[in-house]
This record gives C-alpha cells, sequence and structure tokens, in this order.
C-alpha cells in the first residue's frame, strides 16, 4: 500500500476542518497509508523585512527536510506549480506511484510559501490556482483532491 506524507505548517484549529480532514482521511485509508505532519511556523514580527521572511523560511525548510522520508516522491505546493485537472492529477499520481516511489510527500507551506530549497528538492511543483486560499482549508482541498486520484484510477462515478 502506498504511503502519504502531507507536511503542513500550522495546526487546524477549526472544528470544522478538523472533521473534514479526518473524513477525508478515512477514505483516503482504503487505497494509502495517510500521515498529517503538522510543523510550526517560525514566529515572524508585526512587518517582518524580506530577510527576516528569507531566514524564517530557510528555518521552516530544515524543518521539513527532517520530516522527509528516503526514496518519496516530493510534492511542493506552491503558486507558480503546475496545474493540473482532476483527471491529469490522478494520472500524475498513478506515474508517480507506479515509479517505485515508497511515499508521496505534500509539503505545504507558511502564509509566506515554501524556501526555494524545498522547491528546488521537490519531483513535482504544484498549482491549484493562482487565488491565494487559506492554509487550513487548502490541506482539506488537498485531501479532496487526493481521493478524487484515487477514485477517477480505480473508474468510480465519484469523479461524475
Amino acid at each position: 500500500m502506498i504511503k502519504i506524507k502531507i507536511i503542513a505548517l500550522g495546526k487546524l484549529k477549526e472544528k470544522y476542518l478538523c472533521q473534514a480532514q479526518e473524513e477525508y482521511l478515512k477514505r483516503i485509508s482504503a487505497y494509502a497509508k495517510t500521515e498529517v505532519i503538522e510543523i510550526e511556523p517560525v514566529r515572524l514580527s508585526e512587518n517582518p523585512s524580506k530577510a527576516e521572511i528569507e531566514k524564517a523560511l530557510m528555518s521552516e525548510a530544515e524543518l521539513i527536510k527532517k520530516k522527509i522520508p528516503e526514496n518519496s516522491a516530493k510534492i511542493a505546493m506552491c503558486i507558480e506549480g503546475k496545474r493540473f485537472s482532476s483527471e491529469e492529477f490522478s494520472s500524475k499520481v498513478a506515474d508517480i506511484v507506479s515509479g517505485g516511489k515508497g511515499t508521496l510527500v505534500y509539503i505545504i507551506g507558511s502564509s509566506y510559501g515554501l524556501h526555494d530549497s524545498i522547491k528546488q528538492i521537490a519531483d513535482l511543483k504544484l498549482s491549484f490556482s493562482d487565488m491565494t486560499f487559506p492554509h487550513q482549508l487548502f490541506r482539506v482541498m488537498l485531501l479532496e483532491q487526493i481521493y478524487r486520484a484515487f477514485k477517477i484510477n480505480e473508474g468510480s462515478k465519484y469523479h461524475k
């Protein structure tokens, strides 16, 4: 069974989002062993400078790298990443799974994104939209699309 790790900066706080996350984790469990790893983002001043943001992103990147297992496919969630339809995404997931990597690792950065060093080690940079979404809501959206990808790949009517 494939393993999926979602490394996310920040914690889910809203009860309804926690419930949605748990529901999708339960659904995905039929296809993959899935784990969500929450990392506390580096606290910044009220109006951080570019240098302060860069330093924080670098510190967060070091914490992220410690959580990435060997022989994993790394997918960095970033606005400049590639966009796919749900069908294209499901095909990409199937390709990655069949490529022999033991774990799919999705990485969601903080409100300032991800450090370039994370984007550079990513096997795929993925974007859902040019729009900005709340990080907590985005995590649920990602889980839903992961579940949808499995359902598409099995030929289910869920996607219709």
